[in-house]
C-alpha cells in the first residue's frame, strides 16, 4: 500500500484546522441537530424542504470534518531554518510583478493551505516552487499560461 501524501501546514495552518474542527464537532453537530429535530416536528418528513435543507447541511459538514481528519492524520508542520532574505515555506514575501509593474505579497504554503484569494500560495504552484530559495533582490522567472512572467523579491519575512 503506497504511503500517504505528506500534508504540509504552516503552525497557523495547523492551528486554524484544529479550530475548524472542534467547532464542527462541539458547536455545529448541535446545531444541526437541533434544525433537524425541529424539522421532523413539523410532521410529514416526504416534502419537509426544511428537513431535506438540514440533513444536506448534516451531510457536508460530516463529509468536511472527515476531510480534516484525514489532512491532520499526515500532517506535517513545516520547521524549516529561516535564513534571512531567503525564500523558504512559511515566508512572507513581497515581489515586485515586473511584468505588470506592481508589488505583490504572498505567504509561502504547503498546499493544503493555500488559499490564492488570502494570497497563499503552494510551494507546489508554479510560482511557488520558482521562489523557493530565491533571495532579496534576484529576479524570478514563471512560466504562466502564455507567457514568462518575471518577479523581483522585494523582501522576505517569517511569518
Amino acid at each position: 500500500m503506497a504511503e500517504a501524501k505528506k500534508n504540509i501546514l504552516t503552525r497557523d495552518g495547523l492551528q486554524a484546522l484544529e479550530n475548524e474542527l472542534q467547532d464542527l464537532k462541539v458547536v455545529k453537530r448541535k446545531e444541526v441537530a437541533q434544525k433537524i429535530k425541529e424539522a421532523r416536528e413539523q410532521g410529514d418528513l416526504s416534502e419537509n424542504a426544511e428537513y431535506d435543507a438540514a440533513k444536506d447541511e448534516q451531510r457536508d459538514m460530516e463529509a468536511r470534518i472527515d476531510e480534516i481528519e484525514a489532512i491532520l492524520k499526515n500532517a506535517e508542520v513545516i520547521e524549516t531554518k529561516f535564513k534571512k532574505g531567503v525564500i523558504s515555506l512559511g515566508c512572507l514575501v513581497t515581489l515586485e510583478d515586473m511584468t505588470l509593474g506592481k508589488e505583490v505579497k504572498y505567504h509561502i504554503v504547503g498546499s493544503t493551505e493555500a488559499d490564492i484569494l488570502n494570497n497563499k500560495i503552494s510551494n507546489e504552484a508554479p510560482i511557488g516552487r520558482a521562489l523557493l530559495g530565491a533571495q532579496i533582490g534576484d529576479v524570478v522567472d514563471v512560466e504562466g499560461v502564455n507567457q514568462v512572467n518575471q518577479f523581483r523579491v522585494v523582501d522576505v519575512k517569517r511569518k
